[in-house]
């Protein structure tokens, strides 16, 4: 039988639900149970992909080709299973579709309302795809009061009465401010919080408190007699040094204990943290720290490379060392002189992107680290400037540059308009919409023999997560190899570069997919792991 935990947040946005619901999925997933966590958004855009990282932060690909929020990325890291299109849902999403059975005449006439075709299209998302799960955890974007996230809300409450209280849980998630001047843990802003979740009819099983310091005993009292629940279902959420200690500290709460209470479900012994353990120590006792520049254009938006991040934070658990991330804004690489930030960083690394602002400074930032001898790593729109950097100055194809900024007589990236998936052909139009029609999701990749990344990945086959609408100009790999840079990951068919890397160099690669998103940290991305080497290595050297 499946269970179904729903997570919503209050008082202010960026608690940490997604790490919350990761975590305690990670905890339930220790004591043996099957999981499968799953985010629901009110924003009435079908999916992330159209929105701005700046504003929205990362957009996390699953392999069946779906663009999620960024804690589906949480969700995978934590508990190593991988998510589907399932696993995401937004308010969009919801009302295409009411919208499309209604011009369909799937309502027969009726007047289609909120309650109940719009809730009902929510709860029929809740159930949809689940197998053998012990535990469906669901987070409930935004915070409670917001005026989108009503129907969701309504569609939990309803779903509850229809599966029983004993099948269902509700964890809310509130902040517990810190104020200096009466030196005080201010509990009002979660009564407050909890009070208006109970105003749609939801009375939270749970309370987990963000808070930056212990909850002393009378004021996690005062939580549980003002807002309804058990003193001992009133969880502290503390500040911790890095998200991989979160688990055990919810353990340490007895966090996983009141949840199996909860569905009365016999508690047997303890679960095995050790493999969190390992991780969280090599993270606070590293053997040296290196620095890597991020050369990127959403650098003001960190969630913007939220994967990014963690990928390489697993690299750096991999070689047991920190990693320390140096954020530059490819815009101050424009100007000549601007290389000089880049010198003393033991690695560069380019991520994706999309449109020209910032293009030349990435297209600096790989010359840099051709001619420096300095490992560079380009994803995505990081290896198409990493390949127009060696056709300009390598290949003598002075104008060579992308169509995705102006039409040019060297196009060595241009935009792809037809290709293969699962043995059909995919074809798009320039002019087409935007969302949803970029290369989305697993594709094969083969390897070239001898080459460095066959190496790394140890294997001639592999399979990677894609988001592009771009690809490199494989009408220019002949003259690209004369110049030294090695095609040596091609598409099955031979037609899509995957992966380039430049001969001579310690260590340069540029891929078109995002390994990122496939790295966990127990099985950080060999890619990822090999980086954060090659940068140890120089280290040593400079």
């Amino acid at each position: 039988m499946t269970r179904f935990i729903f997570v919503t947040g209050g008082v202010v946005s960026s608690l940490g639900k997604g790490i919350a619901s990761a975590s305690l999925a990670a905890l339930l997933q220790a004591r043996g149970y099957k999981v499968r966590c799953r985010k629901l958004d009110p924003y009435l855009n079908v999916d992330p992909g159209t929105m701005s990282p700046i504003q929205h932060g990362e957009v996390y690909v699953t392999d069946d080709g779906a663009e999620t929020d960024l804690d589906l990325g949480h969700y995978e890291r934590f508990t190593g299973v991988s998510a589907k299109q399932s696993d995401n849902v937004t308010t969009g999403r919801i009302y295409s579709d009411v919208i499309a059975r209604e011009r369909r005449g799937d309502y027969l006439g009726g007047t289609v309302q909120v309650i109940p075709h719009v809730t009902d299209a929510i709860k029929n998302f809740l159930r949809s795809d689940i197998t053998d799960e012990d535990f469906i955890l669901c987070e409930i974007g935004g915070t409670v009061g917001d005026i989108e996230g009503l129907p969701f809300l309504e569609a939990i409450r309803q779903f509850r009465n229809e599966v029983g209280a004993h099948n269902a849980m509700f964890i809310h998630l509130t902040l517990l401010p810190y104020i200096p001047t009466s030196g005080e843990l201010k509990t009002k802003p979660t009564q407050h919080s909890v009070k208006e979740l109970l105003s749609v009819g939801i009375q939270p099983d749970v309370l987990v408190c963000r808070a930056d310091r212990d909850i002393p005993e009378g004021e996690r009292r005062k939580i549980a007699l003002f807002c309804n629940v058990p003193e001992s279902n009133v969880i502290a959420a503390l500040d911790v040094d890095t998200i991989y200690q979160v688990p055990i500290s919810y353990h340490a709460q007895g966090f996983d204990k009141v949840v199996l209470n909860h569905f009365k479900m016999e508690i047997k012994g303890e679960p095995d943290l050790s493999k969190w353990r390992e991780i969280v120590n090599r993270i606070r006792h590293p053997e040296s720290v290196i620095k890597i520049a991020i050369v990127g254009k959403y650098t003001t938006m960190l969630d913007s490379y939220k994967s990014l991040s963690e990928a390489l934070i697993h690299g750096g658990i991999a070689n047991n060392v920190k990693v320390k991330l140096e954020w530059m804004d490819s815009e101050i690489f424009e100007s000549e002189d601007a290389v000089h930030h880049l010198e003393g960083v033991s690695a560069i690394l380019v991520p994706g992107g999309f449109g020209e602002r910032g293009a030349q400074g990435k297209i600096r930032a790989a010359q840099f680290a051709r001619e420096h001898k300095v490992p560079y790593f380009g994803i995505c729109f990081g290896m198409q400037m990493a390949v127009v950097e060696v056709a300009r100055h390598l290949a003598n194809l002075p104008k060579a540059n992308s169509t995705e900024f102006t039409p040019h007589e060297n196009p060595v990236v241009g935009i792809m308009t037809e290709w293969v998936k699962a043995g059909e052909v995919q074809i798009r139009k320039a002019d087409g919409d935007k969302g949803g029609t970029m290369r989305l999701g697993a594709y094969p990749c083969k390897l070239a023999k001898g080459s460095k990344v066959a190496g790394i990945y140890g294997q001639s086959d592999i399979q990677e997560r894609h988001r592009h609408r771009y690809e490199v100009n494989i009408g220019y790999k002949e003259k690209l190899e004369k110049a030294g840079l090695l095609f040596s990951g091609m598409s099955p068919d031979a037609k899509l570069p995957e992966i380039v890397e430049l001969q001579g160099h310690p260590w340069f690669i540029g891929v078109q997919f995002h390994p990122e998103l496939k790295s966990k940290p127990f099985e950080p991305h060999p890619l990822f792991t090999s980086f954060v080497a090659a940068a140890v290595e120089r280290s040593r050297l400079v």
